[in-house]
This record gives structure tokens, sequence and C-alpha cells, in this order.
């Protein structure tokens, strides 16, 4: 642990902010409003001593790192002591009183993911959710089995036995597959296998290691869309990858923000209790 307390202080040094230099992705933080600028007050819906969780990424925060309390890697968290700039334009959410912090904090961490799923998904569809049995990938099978309806298909693909099972467990999916130490074209026989050669109307990408870019675009059909929710994407493998097969697939790359979406995730957390119930075992 103290080689990633040692890391942590570099990037923030180096950056002024808190930027994985190997990924690009930096998280969000929670944490209390010190001040409010001037020109803001009585014009926004915070004060000061209210909690909140940025939901911009910290590798665009400006932030200063003071102490490093506590690392929890099975949660995905760091306690430190320290202070950040939240900018006018930047987005936030109140953390709710219906619920812990630490939970909140774990949906509000990839609420673009079901969001943008809801926007994605309609009646009928076929989606192919890959990495389903992680965070972000619970949250969209929930939320794409509510757009596609009975008459449509949610496979859940997972990356371990233990994901594999979670996901299972939570009834979420039509199908559950473990695509562990499959290749691209293993996995794209198997969805070919279960969509009768149709494929994906809908493809998401949760799975947060480089080299799925290809899996997931031989998964989806022609003209349907494969959104890449996982900061490991290279948009130089996508891109060049579906013009090498000649899939014309429309992609949408990373794109962690859409309207509404803190509250659309922390909803999905009240609607379904087995969706609460995991998170709080996993992540609270």
């Amino acid at each position: 642990m103290e080689e990633v307390k040692k890391e942590m202080f570099l990037n923030v040094e180096l950056q002024g902010k808190h930027r994985n230099r190997r990924t690009g992705s930096g998280g969000m933080l929670l944490g209390k409003v010190e001040k409010i600028g001037d020109a803001l007050k009585g014009k926004i819906d915070l004060k000061e001593g209210d909690r909140i969780a940025t939901l911009v990424s910290l590798s665009l925060t400006p932030l200063r790192i003071d102490e490093i309390l506590a690392i929890r890697p099975d949660v995905d968290q760091v306690d430190i002591k320290g202070k950040a700039i939240l900018f006018e334009s930047g987005i936030y959410a109140k953390i709710p009183t219906d619920m812990p912090e630490k939970l909140a904090l774990s949906a509000l961490d990839v609420a673009g993911a079901p969001a943008q799923t809801a926007k994605l998904c309609q009646y009928g569809q076929t989606v192919v959710i890959l990495g389903a049995g992680g965070k972000s990938g619970m949250l969209c099978c929930y939320e794409a089995k509510k757009r596609v309806g009975v008459t449509g298909k949610v496979i859940g693909i997972a990356n371990s036995p233990k994901s594999t099972q979670r996901i299972k467990d939570l009834g979420f999916c039509d199908i559950v597959e473990s695509a562990a130490g499959m290749t691209p074209v293993q996995v794209y026989e198997l969805v070919e296998r279960l969509t009768n050669g149709k494929m994906a109307d809908v493809t998401i990408n949760c799975v947060n290691v480089p080299d799925q870019e290809m899996t997931a675009v031989l998964c989806t059909k022609d003209d349907g869309i494969v959104y890449f929710f996982s900061m490991a994407t290279s948009f130089t493998k996508a891109s060049l990858g579906a013009e090498g097969i000649g899939s014309d697939v429309n992609m949408i790359m990373g794109n962690g923000y859409t309207k509404g979406h803190a509250e659309f995730t922390l909803q999905e957390l009240r609607e379904s209790p087995k969706l609460r119930k995991i998170f709080e075992e996993l992540y609270a």
C-alpha cells in the first residue's frame, strides 16, 4: 500500500490533479463544501457544509492531498485529507439522506453507464453486456432489461466464475455466460449461437481492461450500437478494428455523462432491493 500512496502523491504533485498516468482516468471524490465563491452564493442549490459527490473526473479537478488515511482496494476507495476546487461548470450530486455515503458514492462513480443504457436500449432489442457482473455492468443489466421488455433479450457476459454467479443470482439477464479466457472470436461465436446469427442490437462494454474493443464490435450487428463505457478503450483499436473487418457499427466512446444520470442511478438502488443489497455487500 505504501507504493500506492507514493504513486498517488506523485500523480498529484506532477499534475495538480489525480490523473492516473497509465490509464488517463481519475475517479471522483466525496467531500464537504468548505467555501462557495462570492459570484455563486445564493445562485446554486448548495451551502457551505453540504456533503457532495463530484461527478467530474478527478483527472480534471484541481486537487491537493495532505494525508492519505486509508486505502480500501476491495471497493476502490481511498480516504484522504485534502482540498479540491470544483468549477462553476463542474457537476455534482448532493449525498442522499436515504442511503449510506459510500453506497451512494459507489453507484455515482459509474452513473453514466446505466443512464446511457436507458437512452440506447429499446423494446424488443437484443442487448449484450460485457463485464455484466461488475459494478457498472450490474446497473446496466438491470436497466437494459427494463427497456427491452419481455420480447427483448439481455445477454450478460461476465469475466470470472464469481462475477458470473453474481449476475445469475440477480436475475436481470435472460442469459448469462462466462467469457473467462475467451478470445474475441470465441465470444463472437458464443453470441452468434445465442442470437441465431442475428447478433446484438446494442453492445455495452463495461470491462475496464485493454483490448476489449474487437470483442464488442464483433458481437454487434451492422447498424447496431456499441457503447464503450470503459476508460481502457482505445479509439484507434475500436475504429480501425471495425474498419478492418468491415463492420458498420455506431460507436459511442466512453461518455460517462448524460443529463440526470446521478439521480437516475440512485433511483435504481431504490427500485431494486436485490441490487441495493449486493452494492451494500460489495461496496458500502
